[in-house]
């Protein structure tokens, strides 16, 4: 690889450090290409993007962003997970290295928090963004519903009073 595109390289790679939302810092000796492919592939589906980074390029790009602190994870054959969504790359990543060992996460950075492999675990337990609106917006329309039941039921309680006082006259 040319300076030149070293140079490109770490820019490119300082912007993603920059502009992320979570790093996840992994080793994948082991994978394979179709193993590899697949975690990509399921990585896009979640919104986040999965690459192998080349160490010393990956330290240089760390440098002046918030996730400065985590660049000692980089040793050995490290890729990184990177999402907007806190939760998107984390969940991820950890769903499969639970189905596949050859995938051990290292740690990672969320702003300029830094997390173990604890704290990665930790955040692909939470909702995810789109889940908590959901709780949300399903927490404000509850009572309207109720409201709309209340001012319903007397109406409804009269009807059923008088619906029982012809059944009884019926029976009379």
């Amino acid at each position: 690889m040319e300076r030149a595109e070293k140079d490109a390289l770490v820019s490119t790679l300082n912007g993603v450090f920059a502009d992320a939302g979570v790093v996840v810092v992994t080793h994948y000796s082991g994978l394979n290409v179709a193993e590899l492919s697949d975690l990509r592939r399921q990585m896009a589906e979640a919104g986040a993007s999965f690459k192998v980074t080349k160490n010393r390029l990956a330290k240089r790009a760390l440098e002046g962003t918030p996730a400065a602190e985590i660049a000692d994870l980089f040793t050995g054959p490290c890729a990184i997970g990177v999402s907007e969504d806190p939760v998107a790359a984390p969940r991820v990543l950890a769903k499969f290295a639970k189905d596949n060992e050859k995938l051990v996460i290292r740690g990672g950075a969320m702003g300029e928090t830094v997390l173990d492999e604890g704290g990665i675990k930790a955040l692909a337990d939470l909702p995810s963004l789109d889940e908590l609106r959901g709780k949300i917006v399903g927490m404000l329309n509850t009572p309207a519903t109720r409201i709309a039941q209340v001012l319903s039921a007397p109406g409804g309680q009269v009807a059923r009073v008088i619906a029982a006082k012809a059944e009884q006259g019926d029976a009379a």
